[in-house]
């Protein structure tokens, strides 16, 4: 369940990526519990956002952190906002300007289907 909701978002991320208009794409990075690391997919959503906030440089990106439940307050608004950084640090490394990127951290999340939907990082773009 947790590949295929995966898959579906990065499908619909790159879908998005080629669209010639409309509105602008959504991408979502997940997370492993208790973890801020980034793996492949999360590095390829990371990449298409990155490839589409240089193409609209007057749009602003916006990056949201979230945990899920499990743990403290505290400990959550703290995860969320590493989360944030990461992806934020890794949209720079592509080559989207720092003062374009606004971090959010949100803290904990509950979930409907699956515990990894509330260990994510959204990535808005054109929001702001």
């Amino acid at each position: 369940m947790r590949r295929m909701l995966l898959l579906a978002v990065l499908v619909l991320a790159g879908c998005a990526a080629n669209r010639p208009a409309g509105p602008p794409p959504h991408y979502v990075v997940f997370f492993q519990a208790w973890s801020a690391k980034l793996d492949e997919p999360a590095l390829g959503a990371i990449s298409a956002a990155a490839v589409w906030a240089k193409e609209h440089p007057r749009s602003a990106v916006t990056v949201s952190g979230f945990a899920d439940p499990e743990g403290g307050p505290q400990a959550n608004k703290d995860l969320s906002r590493l989360r944030a950084q990461v992806v934020a640090d890794a949209l720079v490394k592509d080559g989207v300007p720092a003062a374009r990127i606004r971090r959010e951290a949100l803290g904990s999340v509950n979930f409907t289907l699956d515990s990894l939907e509330s260990r994510r990082v959204e990535i808005a773009l054109g929001a702001g």
